[in-house]
C-alpha cells in the first residue's frame, strides 16, 4: 500500500520524528499532545485538506515538497534559479503532477532527477520534462539538437538509461521519449542550484543495478527511491542486477548520509529520508529498516549453510516478527517472493 492509498502519512510523517525522538529519551509519545513545532507540523498535516486530483502534497522544508498519489514518492525543489524534480511518477498521473508542481512555484522545471528505472518513476518524464526549460536558458544559450528542444533536463546513472532503452522482450522497453538525456557512469553526478549542493549517488546492485539516491545537502533531504519501502520488504530485483547484499549497503549509506536531531531529540530535526514509497523517514527509522533487512539476511544465511533447502527456508519463516509490518501474501512482491530473493542472491554470492 503507498503513500497516496493510505493518507495516514499526513501525521505519520511528522509523527514518526516525534515518536523516536521520544523513544531516545525515554518520555514516550505524550510529548506530541502539547505545543511546539512537532504538534503544529502534524496538526497541520492531519488539517490538509484531500485534493480532487488524488495527490497529496506535502511542504518538508520552505523550499521542498513530496508528491504522493502518482506512483512512487516525487520530490520537488523550489527556488530561483528552477525547479528540480526526483522522479516523475506514473505515465497516467504525469498531467495532473505537472499542474500539482505549478502550484508550488512559477519557476521552470529544470531537471528531472530518475532514482531508478521502474515505471513508476519514470513514466511521466516526458511530459514533465517538456513543460520545463533546458538550465542553459539561464545564459540565454539554447542549443538546438543538444538540450532536448529546449525542455528540462532528465539526469539518471548510465544503468537506468541501459534498462529503459533495452530491446522488447528482455526487460521493459520505454519510448525514446521517456528516456534520461544526461547520464553519469561514476559514483555520483552533482550541480549547485538554488544555492543548494544537491548529489545524485549511484548506489549499485541494492533494489537493480540502477538505483541512486538524491542527497539535498542544504536543505537536508535524501531521496531514496526504492532502495526503501516504507510499505513494504525492499523489492530485490535479481533479473536487473539487484542483491541483498548491495540492499544492504545500499541503506548503511543512508544511515551515514542522514543526520538525526540529536542532542536536542524533543526538537522538529534531522533528515528527512523520503523512501520510494510510504511515509518519511528519520535516521532511526531507516537504521531499524536496515537492521530487518540484515535480520532476515542472517536468518536465511544460517540455513543455507545448514544445508535448507529453499522450501526449507520458507517453511521456517525467516521473515517472521516483520510480516505485519512489511509483508504480504498477495499482490505484486510478497513476503515469499522477498524471501526467495534473499536466498538466490545469497546462493549467487556463494558461487561467485
Amino acid at each position: 500500500m503507498g503513500m497516496c492509498q493510505a493518507h495516514g502519512w499526513r501525521a505519520a510523517t511528522t509523527t514518526a520524528v516525534a515518536v523516536s525522538a521520544a523513544l531516545l529519551v525515554g518520555v514516550g509519545v505524550a510529548a506530541q499532545d502539547g505545543g511546539g513545532a512537532v504538534a503544529e507540523l502534524v496538526r497541520r498535516a492531519q488539517a490538509r485538506p484531500v485534493r480532487a486530483d488524488g495527490l497529496d502534497i506535502l511542504r518538508l522544508r520552505p523550499n521542498f515538497h513530496v508528491i504522493a498519489g502518482a506512483g512512487a514518492n516525487i520530490g520537488i525543489l523550489t527556488g530561483p534559479d528552477g525547479l528540480i524534480v526526483v522522479d516523475s511518477g506514473r505515465a497516467d498521473r504525469a498531467e495532473a503532477v505537472v499542474a500539482a508542481i505549478a502550484e508550488l512555484s512559477p519557476e521552470p522545471i529544470r531537471y528531472v532527477i530518475n532514482t531508478s528505472a521502474d515505471a513508476d518513476h519514470v513514466g511521466g518524464n516526458e511530459i514533465v520534462a517538456q513543460t520545463g526549460q533546458t538550465i542553459l536558458n539561464l545564459n540565454n544559450a539554447v542549443l538546438s539538437g543538444l538540450t532536448n528542444d529546449g525542455a528540462a533536463a532528465v539526469l539518471a546513472s548510465e544503468n537506468v538509461l541501459l534498462r529503459m532503452s533495452a530491446p522488447t522482450g528482455e526487460v521493459s522497453p520505454f519510448p525514446p521519449s521517456m528516456w534520461p538525456t544526461e547520464t553519469f557512469a561514476g559514483p555520483r553526478s552533482y550541480m549547485y542550484l538554488n544555492d543548494e549542493g544537491i548529489e545524485t549517488l549511484h548506489l549499485p546492485a541494492a533494489h537493480t543495478d540502477g538505483d541512486s539516491v538524491v542527497f539535498f545537502r542544504r536543505t537536508d533531504v535524501v531521496m531514496a527511491g526504492d532502495i526503501l519501502d516504507a510499505t513494504r520488504f525492499p523489492h530485490i530485483d535479481l533479473a536487473r542486477g539487484g542483491s541483498v547484499q548491495g540492499e544492504i549497503a545500499a541503506l548503511q549509506r543512508l544511515v551515514e548520509l542522514a543526520i538525526p536531531a540529536f542532542p536536542l531529540v524533543w526538537r522538529e530535526g534531522g533528515t528527512y529520508v523520503v523512501p520510494g514509497h510510504g511515509r518519511v523517514y528519520a535516521q532511526f527509522d531507516v537504521v531499524e529498516y536496515r537492521d530487518m533487512v540484515m535480520i532476515i539476511r542472517d536468518r536465511v544465511q544460517a540455513l543455507i549453510d545448514g544445508g535448507a533447502t529453499l522450501g526449507e527456508v520458507q517453511a521456517v519463516r525467516p521473515a517472521r516478527g516483520y510480516t505485519a509490518q512489511y509483508g504480504a501474501d498477495d499482490g505484486p512482491w510478497t513476503t515469499a517472493m522477498f524471501v526467495e530473493a534473499v536466498y538466490r542472491s545469497l546462493e549467487q554470492e556463494a558461487a561467485q
